[in-house]
């Protein structure tokens, strides 16, 4: 493994993501026996939960990309199934399963929003990686006592 210095002020990628069906199924095959408006569709409500306009709090455009793709992915999953199979209807993590005479105990222990997500294993994934996106930033109010302001100097008052 090798390490490549980055170059120089990396600018991100801005713009909006676009949705192409044939290009998602290549990364997620499972989702091929799905029909590409669904998957379309899917991907309009994954925007709902992830803004992806140019005024995003996930301003690389690649980043939102991939993460819009997981969010496609886990809503895919939830609404139309995985491998053709049918969505499995069941609302919140396994926490047990019996074989003999068939039953199946599902919790919903964590946060609400949380809980949706660590249905699928691509929701799941999405939670983890927009942690960062998710926590507390402090932006501190304009200056109000600097040069130029009402109450600053040269004195009391702006004089």
């Amino acid at each position: 493994m090798g390490i490549a210095a980055c170059p120089p002020n990396t600018p991100p990628v801005h713009g909006v993501v676009t949705f192409d069906p044939a290009v998602f199924i290549v990364s997620y095959p499972m989702f091929a026996t799905v029909d590409p408006a669904a998957l379309t569709l899917n991907f309009t409500l994954a925007t709902l939960a992830l803004n992806n306009s140019c005024r995003s709090i996930v301003i690389d455009a690649a980043v939102r990309e991939v993460l819009l793709n997981l969010l496609t992915a886990h809503i895919t999953a939830l609404l139309n199934g995985v491998n053709g199979a049918p969505p499995a209807g069941i609302v919140g993590r396994i926490s047990t399963a019996t074989e003999g005479t068939v039953s199946v105990s599902a919790e919903y222990i964590a946060s609400a929003s949380a809980s949706w997500f660590i249905q699928t294993q691509w929701g799941a994934m999405f939670w983890q990686l927009t942690l960062q996106y998710r926590t507390f930033r402090y932006i501190p109010a304009p200056n109000a006592c600097g040069p130029g302001s009402r109450f600053g100097w040269p004195g009391i008052g702006g004089n």
